[in-house]
């Protein structure tokens, strides 16, 4: 037995085509102060959001992630940042670089951001994140003047869906979901969602494929790599210990 809750959750997908219709004042608020109401880890709240208004602005982060013509099409695109700075700027004499602080600052950026998508849909609205910001993330960094301690992690579109995509199926529970221990993979389970994924791939309206989902996964983490993100990570200050 499901609520309206969790039939929302399970409803979300990705959207990647908007309407022009914009966003009110209130129900940007209303995204934020649902974002802002995240757990938050020892409540440092280490996360900070731009809206992104500027329409050159949008261009560029566009062409940065990869040309993806939604940043510029939605009526609204935030880009969520890990932030130390704030706690920086309070107590300069704090240490900020441990892999610790990193850590946190993703959760607690993840965790607000996920609020948003939450809050955004149950207002009737659609999203779709965009972690191609990461692909020249030292240029993202220099565009949108974030100073030492401050990570982007991903952007997010906000607005009224001008499409319906199917909803994408997720893994069997029964592979992601163990009890008491770590356990291998079922690779009956695995073959039984790798058809399901060529189904789904070869019946959606647009960008079809034949590939499953295991035989897919190599290429995908290999070129997802950004070796240079490292070094980045370090001339921001994180992970310098």
């Amino acid at each position: 037995m499901t609520n309206k809750t969790i039939d929302l959750i399970c409803q979300r997908r990705s959207i990647r085509s908007y309407k022009s219709t914009p966003l009110t004042s209130e129900q940007i608020n209303e995204i934020i102060q649902a974002a802002q109401s995240a757990p938050s880890s020892n409540f440092l709240q280490c996360a900070t959001i731009i809206r992104i208004t500027d329409s050159e602005k949008r261009s560029e982060l566009a062409h940065y992630s990869g040309d993806q013509s939604y940043i510029v099409q939605a009526p609204e695109f935030w880009v969520f940042c890990a932030d130390f700075n704030r706690h920086f700027q309070i107590d300069a004499t704090i240490p900020l670089e441990k892999a610790e602080q990193l850590l946190v600052g993703c959760i607690d950026t993840t965790l607000m951001a996920q609020n948003a998508v939450i809050a955004a849909q149950s207002l009737g609205l659609g999203t779709v994140y965009i972690g191609g910001l990461r692909n020249n993330i030292a240029k993202v960094t220099e565009l949108l003047a974030l100073p030492k301690y401050v990570l982007p992690l991903f952007g997010l579109c906000i607005g009224y869906p001008d499409q319906n995509p199917d909803i994408k199926p997720r893994l069997p529970k029964q592979l992601v979901f163990f009890e008491n221990h770590y356990q291998p993979i079922n690779h009956q389970l695995l073959a039984q969602y790798d058809s399901q994924m060529r189904d789904y791939y070869g019946h959606r309206e647009i960008n079809q494929k034949t590939n499953g989902w295991s035989d897919k996964i190599a290429e995908t983490i290999s070129k997802g790599q950004r070796d240079f993100v490292l070094n980045y990570l370090h001339k921001q200050g994180w992970i310098t210990k």
